[in-house]
């Protein structure tokens, strides 16, 4: 007879991680998971064995909101190693071509406008989206190619923090969906020399910074009371949508699936949505005057 399951706690909030590199985001989530003894926990983008940084994991009913902060824009600090270039666009993969570099500060402040704004990326073979129920990198491992559809993405700024002898250091701002390896590769490129990223950091997700983050070496010191005092409310995610105010009422209708009429005059859109003792609750949509739930906590009324 197998033993029991330990219980998992009802724990329901936000932690800002600071992942280590060596670690895949499941791993780190995984961690994270037991640390809290949590019954729910994923994380809201993944982040490469090879980065580090800010890794945001809902735990329990947090977990609900994380597709606001995967469509938030983010921030990284890129190193890119000019000469070399890589099977895989990363210091992970084998080395394909090495190039002398002749690469002075004003060429790089030249090529880099050219990246900025609305952009046309394709995803590398080395990515965790899908091809026919397949991720990417498990084509590449297979030397396999397939063919792969470019996506809209913005790149809000690059700014050069650092330029030393053949490694450059940029602080890129950028829209969901952006692999900076490509970036990075396409950097090189325009710059005749090739290159590949040698290191990432995230620093910032829609509006939550890496300054705000705790490792997992921090956390196993601590106790679980001072690991739940490390943890945002469930809102979090969702911070950047407008907050909507409902009297009791209007709250049971929504949670029993009811359709709230605020009037014409209602901007629509989504909300975060609160009762009247001002707890969050849920996401709700307004559109042509009514209000109807999209993402609810769980609750009893």
């Amino acid at each position: 007879m197998k033993p029991a399951a330990a219980a998992r706690n009802a724990v329901d909030g936000v932690l800002l991680l600071d992942k280590p590199r060596g670690l895949t985001s499941q791993q780190a989530v995984a961690r994270a998971k037991r640390l809290f003894n949590a019954r729910k926990a994923g994380h809201t983008g993944t982040l490469d064995p090879l980065a580090d940084g800010l890794l945001p994991i809902g735990l329990g009913e947090a977990t609900k909101f994380s597709q606001f902060l995967l469509d938030a824009d983010k921030r990284y600090l890129a190193t890119l190693r000019l000469g070399i270039t890589t099977t895989t666009g990363d210091a992970e993969g084998e080395v394909i071509k090495e190039l002398p570099v002749a690469v002075t500060p004003e060429q790089l402040s030249a090529v880099l406008p050219r990246f900025t704004g609305p952009q046309r990326q394709i995803p590398p073979m080395h990515a965790a989206i899908k091809v026919d129920g397949k991720p990417l990198y498990a084509y590449a491992r297979a030397g396999e190619t397939v063919t792969r559809e470019p996506r809209s993405i913005i790149i809000k700024s690059i700014q050069i923090i650092d330029f030393i002898d053949k490694n450059i250091k940029l602080r890129i701002s950028c829209s969901k969906g952006t692999y900076i390896r490509v970036l990075a590769e396409d950097i090189g490129a325009a710059l005749g020399c090739g290159a590949h990223l040698s290191a990432l950091t995230r620093e910032a997700a829609g509006g939550l910074d890496l300054a705000n983050a705790v490792s997992l070496a921090k956390l196993e010191t601590m106790t679980l009371p001072q690991r739940l005092e490390r943890l945002l409310p469930a809102d979090t995610f969702a911070a950047s949508l407008p907050r909507l105010e409902l009297s009791a009422d209007h709250q049971r209708r929504l949670m029993t699936g009811q359709p709230v009429r605020l009037g014409e005059a209602a901007p629509p859109g989504l909300f975060r949505l609160y009762g009247a003792a001002g707890a969050f609750f849920g996401i709700g949509e307004a559109a042509e005057g009514a209000l109807t739930a999209r993402r609810l906590l769980t609750q009893s009324l």
